[in-house]
């Protein structure tokens, strides 16, 4: 075999079953930093989701986390919200990943990559990531669930999943979530005033964890202080996220993240093909130096178009299929 040489992986396709694998010959798929969590831990939780469609982790990170988080908030904060959904009192701020690192040990924390590889395929995405600060005087949001504009009828399984931490103390008076608790089981029904509401109390440092089937809006915050919050919510690999992350976000900042949160922002393949770029894994991308910017008027030549599977560098990646 040839220096350099990779092996190809399940090349042989004789029925379908066989591209519901990782197929991938350089680039396998990499294991969740999930997997460190006690199992019990985890079947604990998954229970408190099944029944109640949310579960509260109380005290994930330290207080001095939340002061770093707070500070890097408040410099990235601007106008409140355009539409009563987002708030005319909240302010929000989207595309963190590329801002800042601040955020990344709220996205990769292992207690949620846990919960999502119990919930998801293989390489779940990233749907969304935003700070949410509600102002005092903001009124309750409209009840809604996350996973709603995915045009499956209910009642079926979570296409998604969310996290809510509260950076301040989550109260019943400052903005609180308000859940539904089981309304994730609902069929295509409305709530109505007669459904229980359990507004979310919980410290700084802690979050909950809720499923895309579940009703719940942000509280009302009727009182004289902020309430500064960051929400990630997750998706099946193979459904497009609210986000365009691989558009959003550079790869230099691809590069620098976690194994986990690259995973996620979609540079992982989600078997057989999808996900690729060019029929090549994603993540050839960043073993590449970026493409340079054309200067306005300036002479552009194309790439070398590859002629054939040894040309190109990625190719060893997918079956022909992908090609």
């Amino acid at each position: 075999m040839a220096p350099g040489h990779t092996p190809r992986v399940n090349d042989v396709i004789t029925e379908l079953d066989d591209l519901r694998v990782d197929l991938a010959g350089r680039h396998r798929a990499t294991a969740s930093a999930g997997a460190a969590i006690d199992p019990a831990v985890v079947d604990a939780d998954v229970r408190a989701l099944d029944r109640d469609g949310y579960v509260v982790l109380p005290n994930l990170i330290a207080r001095a986390e939340c002061e770093r988080i707070h500070a890097a908030s408040t410099a990235l904060l601007g106008p409140p919200g355009r539409n009563t959904f987002e708030g005319k009192q909240t302010q929000r701020v989207y595309s963190l990943l590329e801002k800042t690192r601040a955020y990344d040990r709220l996205l990769d924390h292992p207690r949620v990559l846990a919960l999502l590889d119990r919930l998801f395929l293989p390489n779940y995405l990233l749907s969304q990531l935003q700070v949410i600060n509600i102002l005092p005087g903001e009124q309750a949001q409209l009840l809604h669930h996350d996973d709603g504009f995915y045009p499956i009828p209910r009642p079926r399984p979570p296409l998604s999943a969310a996290t809510m931490w509260a950076i301040d103390p989550f109260t019943d008076r400052n903005g609180g979530t308000v859940i539904l608790p089981g309304s994730h089981r609902w069929d295509s029904r409305q709530p109505t005033e007669s459904d229980a509401r359990v507004s979310t109390r919980m410290p700084a440092g802690s979050c909950v964890f809720y499923l895309g089937t579940l009703w719940h809006g942000g509280g009302a915050n009727q009182t004289t202080a902020a309430r500064l919050a960051v929400t990630a919510q997750y998706c099946e690999p193979w459904l497009r996220p609210q986000e365009a992350y691989t558009l959003s976000t550079s790869r230099e900042t691809a590069r620098t993240v976690s194994e986990d949160i690259r995973r996620m922002l979609g540079y992982s393949i989600h078997p057989p093909f999808m996900g690729a770029v060019d029929g090549m894994h994603p993540k050839r991308l960043l073993e590449t130096p970026d493409p340079a910017v054309p200067q306005t008027g300036a002479a552009t030549s194309s790439p070398k178009t590859p002629t054939a599977a040894s040309d190109h560098p990625c190719r060893r990646d997918l079956p022909p299929a992908a090609r």
